[in-house]
């Protein structure tokens, strides 16, 4: 806010010299392209500020997912928000189009996984779970198993399974 308002003050003294060069003061040439320079600046901080925040923005739905929490969505502007709903569902849009029937969930593995299976127990009764190859495993409160990774993610979020660290 501080930065437009300096921005208006320079462009207002600026018009104000125009008027005065034209009608024959030239010594305010220079200090005319000088401001000008300055608003020049001033206006390129500003596009590389609102920038950043956009891809701050863009990261925050990779961290979070589709729903930001109150606390930072309470320091974004209506329109950085308006912004971050746009991202969401354009993203969306694209991982629907791509991976055949179900999509592909771009958000699920940000870092590259170290193994394809993990080992995961059980935290809570869950019932019958069907993998790839069509083979159905009983996940009963503290049994452990050898799980593939993208296959469990979302019940080790749901906290139904834990991974276990070896």
């Amino acid at each position: 806010r501080q930065a437009l308002e300096e921005m208006r003050a320079l462009y207002e003294r600026n018009q104000a010299d125009v008027s005065e060069a034209k009608s024959g003061r030239t010594d305010l040439i220079f200090l005319i392209r000088f401001r000008h320079c300055c608003l020049l600046r001033n206006q390129r901080c500003l596009l590389a500020y609102l920038y950043d925040r956009l891809l701050r923005i863009r990261a925050l739905r990779w961290e979070y997912g589709s729903v930001l929490p109150n606390t930072i969505q309470f320091h974004m502007s209506a329109e950085e928000v308006e912004w971050f709903n746009r991202y969401k569902k354009s993203l969306a849009t694209y991982m629907r189009s791509v991976g055949g029937e179900e999509g592909l969930d771009l958000t699920q593995d940000i870092k590259p996984p170290k193994s394809l299976y993990i080992e995961v127990r059980c935290l809570r009764d869950h019932g019958e779970f069907e993998v790839d190859d069509g083979t159905t495993i009983l996940l009963k409160k503290n049994s452990q198993h050898f799980l593939p990774r993208w296959k469990c993610e979302q019940l080790i979020r749901q906290g139904v399974l834990e991974h276990i660290l070896s």
